[in-house]
Order: C-alpha cells, then sequence, then structure tokens
C-alpha cells in the first residue's frame, strides 16, 4: 500500500496536524494533533515531522504546509517560527536569519527520503476544497489570516494578505486572528469576520470565497447568512485532506 499513500502534515502556530491518506483521499490514519515545539529552529522541524511519519504508516510522499511565503519550498519569511515561545512573542532575531531562506521542502525530502511538497498552508487547505471553476479565494481563520487564491484550478502566486494594515497599524494577522477572538469573544469576532468579508469582496471581486481553519466554525450562523451566498465555510480536515490534491495542482 506504501505507494499509494501521502503523508499530509498541516504545520500551524499552535499545533502540527497530519494524516496520511490514499489517493481518493480516504484517510490511512487518524488525523493527529502535536502542540507545535517552541523554540522551533528548522531542524527541530525537520525532525518533528520526522518524528510524525515514524508513527504512521509508510507513505511514498509527503505534503507539509507552512506558515508564512513559501517560494518553490524555500521559506522566505514565516511570522511564528521565528519567536521565542510561539504566536505573539518576541521575534528572536538569529531564528529569524536561519529561516530566512531555508530549503523546508530539500531539508523535508531527504530526512524523509521520498519526494515532499512544501507550499503555503493555505495553499494546502484550499487544494482540498477548490472546484477548479472560475476565481477562488480562500481565507484561513486559526491564530492569524492565511490566504490564497485560484482561478481556474491553478494557484496564483502566493502574497501576505495577513501583513496588510487594516486598523491604525494593525495587521488582518492581529485583527482577526485567536488572540483577538478571545479578546473580542465569538460574537463580536463573528462580526468582524463578516466585515472582513464585505470590504475584501470589492478587492477580489471572487466567484466563491471559501472560509477555512480551526475557527472558521465559530462565525456564527446569522453572520454567514449575511455575508452571502458566494461565500462558503469548509471544515478544517481540508488543510490535511489537501495534501494529495496539492500535487496535481498547476501553477501561474
Amino acid at each position: 500500500m506504501v505507494e499509494r499513500l501521502t503523508l499530509s502534515v498541516d504545520c500551524g502556530g499552535l499545533y502540527l496536524k497530519s494524516c496520511v491518506l490514499d489517493d481518493s483521499g480516504t484517510m490511512h490514519s487518524k488525523p493527529n494533533r502535536i502542540e507545535t515545539p517552541y523554540p522551533l529552529l528548522p531542524q527541530r522541524l525537520v525532525e518533528t515531522i520526522s518524528e510524525i511519519a515514524s508513527n504512521l504508516p509508510a507513505s511514498y510522499r509527503a505534503t507539509i504546509g507552512m506558515p508564512g511565503m513559501i517560494r518553490n519550498g524555500v521559506v522566505v519569511a514565516t511570522p511564528h517560527y521565528v519567536t521565542t515561545k510561539g504566536p505573539r512573542t518576541r521575534i528572536d532575531p538569529e531564528l529569524q536569519e536561519l529561516w530566512s531562506g531555508f530549503d523546508a521542502q530539500s531539508a523535508i525530502a531527504s530526512r524523509l527520503g521520498i519526494p515532499t511538497l512544501v507550499l503555503n498552508d493555505a495553499e494546502v487547505h484550499g487544494a482540498g476544497i477548490i472546484t477548479g471553476t472560475g476565481y477562488e479565494v480562500v481565507i484561513t481563520l486559526g491564530t492569524g489570516l492565511g490566504f490564497a487564491i485560484f482561478y481556474g484550478g491553478k494557484l496564483a502566486p502566493h502574497f501576505e494578505l495577513s501583513h496588510a494594515t487594516v486598523r491604525r497599524g494593525t495587521t488582518y494577522d492581529n485583527w482577526i486572528g485567536e488572540q483577538e477572538r478571545r479578546r473580542l469573544g465569538n460574537v463580536f469576532w463573528s462580526r468582524r469576520i463578516r466585515l472582513l468579508v464585505e470590504e475584501l469582496r470589492p478587492v477580489f471581486r471572487w466567484d466563491r470565497l471559501y472560509i477555512g481553519g480551526g475557527n472558521a466554525r465559530l462565525v456564527r450562523p446569522i453572520d454567514l447568512e449575511r455575508i452571502g451566498d458566494d461565500v462558503v465555510i469548509v471544515p478544517n480536515t481540508a488543510g490535511v485532506a489537501g495534501g494529495v490534491r496539492a500535487w496535481s495542482l498547476e501553477h501561474y
């Protein structure tokens, strides 16, 4: 069965979620979740993923979704792994230097001994849910904001919407992230997500917007109804399930 299985790891700011799937997307292991270890040197992430793989069915390839700007499997910048103790803690300049330019794809492939694909986590998430028709936008709600664009099933070049300024110097990442959700409470946070969508709609003019990530389930039905029928809430498991379809993605 090895030749049919894909290891999919969704690397978040708080947790590393993993599963093994066959080519149809059927899970061959229970979804697993461990806390993201900090401080997280690049090699520590590589070794942690290797440990995860050793406890799951053998796979012939791996898909890794990571937060931040990833180009051709190389980390241009990542928001959480450069901090001392995780999201919203102090940035360590040495970690920042270690992560900048780190070829995660080559390092993980070498450690696992199998072909490996490393993409932005929202891009992997989107691969598991898009229809391949029209202009499709994916946002993920978790520790921060993830973002990806697909047109005609092809993945557009990535940009970090999460770092754009939205209110008085506050970035989208901070404005709707997990820390702000806890401060506001779900009712006011959900209204903020509705406002986010309303502000982004005239900018992107999508055919369909998908909202995923661990906090997507907390968007209240009344707010979702007001947002419009061009917006769909998708399960967080797409971040893992996209690990198979990500290999067939075409890129612009």
